[in-house]
């Protein structure tokens, strides 16, 4: 038979969905991309008539640290966020006030009710994993819908800054992967980028938030695990 402890390690393993989830690195790895997408077009641009080959470089960290609308939309995830935490921490309150009944109860119930109730628990321990999963795969949506419009205007931006300065690549130093360890300042273009970003202001984001799944109350229990009278 599915022992208490058995129960206890099936409530305790629910699932803590949402794991850290930080704006910044999700952000720092587009820009990379953006950087590198245009490191790799270079091939398709014309090259220069005269003079040598034009490169510049950013510092994508700066440039995320301080580019406009970041730290609002940093806020409205982080606010988002903890509310999809609070439904998380409803459902393993309910989890552990059933399993605390069930123990409190348990030297009363014969084996038929003991069973029936901690069939109930798994069964509402499985909705909740199921809930839980569901909630960070939405978290993880919106974090991505939150972040988009700032990932674009950069890329614009950095478009607008090849095409301009008629560079054949720009580099990023301040990518985790970056390779270049030394490099004229000269050709340091974060400060005009930044400026640039600046100018434009923060782009419009999307206010529909992922609604957190509905979880019900602890006091709300399915059928069969009530206490019994008498």
């Amino acid at each position: 038979m599915f022992g208490m402890s058995q129960l206890m390690y099936t409530m305790t393993s629910l699932p803590r969905a949402m794991t850290t989830i930080t704006f910044a690195s999700l952000m720092l790895a587009s820009v990379a991309s953006t950087a590198s997408a245009q490191s790799g077009a270079s091939t398709s641009l014309p090259a220069p008539s005269s003079g040598p080959l034009r490169i510049a470089y950013i510092n994508s960290q700066q440039i995320l640290s301080q580019a406009p609308g970041r730290a609002e939309a940093e806020a409205t995830f982080d606010k988002e966020m903890g509310v999809a935490r609070a439904q998380e921490q409803m459902m393993e309150d309910s989890l552990k006030e059933m399993v605390a009944e069930l123990s409190k109860d348990s030297p009363g119930l014969d084996s038929l009710k003991r069973e029936s109730r901690t069939k109930a628990i798994q069964q509402r321990s499985e909705e909740f994993q199921h809930r839980a999963q569901d909630l960070n795969t939405k978290m993880q949506q919106r974090q991505a819908e939150l972040a988009k419009p700032l990932m674009e205007q950069v890329s614009k931006v950095l478009d607008e800054f090849r095409a301009k300065g008629n560079y054949a690549m720009i580099f990023d130093v301040g990518a985790p992967a970056s390779v270049v360890v030394s490099a004229d300042k000269s050709l340091d273009i974060t400060a005009q980028v930044l400026a640039r970003l600046k100018e434009l202001g923060p782009p419009t984001m999307q206010s529909t938030s992922v609604p957190p799944a509905q979880t019900p109350g602890p006091a709300q229990k399915p059928a069969g695990v009530t206490r019994p009278h008498g």
